[in-house]
């Protein structure tokens, strides 16, 4: 079973070194995640999870938008059944997050983050 975890909990095991990811399509990714957080979209868990996650017994955080979003609990059932062990999701998502005033990445700055000297 899939355990829910609370904002505190998140980023405790975000500081113990879980893997972070967002079922949402990615345009939603690009314009903010949480740290570190992975693009894991609904429709590409079967494919991606090998190459985001390739240890079965590592912990892993799904999230999305907020408590109204179902795609952070599919994709943990999923990601669950394709046999990873140590699955949670975080329902209160992104929202919650932003709403704390906690610090969010984008693609952007993935993207600009260059060494411009």
């Amino acid at each position: 079973m899939v355990q829910n975890l609370t904002r505190d909990e998140v980023k405790q095991k975000i500081d113990a070194g879980a893997t972070v990811l967002e079922a949402l399509p990615e345009q939603y990714w690009e314009d903010a995640h949480l740290p570190g957080a992975h693009c894991l979209p609904l429709d590409r868990v079967d494919t991606l999870a090998p190459e985001l996650v390739p240890d079965k017994q590592s912990e892993v955080i799904v999230y999305c938008t907020g408590p109204t979003c179902p795609n952070s609990g599919q994709a943990a059932g999923r990601l669950t059944q394709l046999g990873y062990q140590q699955v949670y999701t975080y329902k209160d998502g992104k929202e919650d997050w932003i709403g704390a005033g906690l610090p969010t990445e984008s693609a952007k700055q993935a993207q600009g983050s260059g060494d411009d000297r």
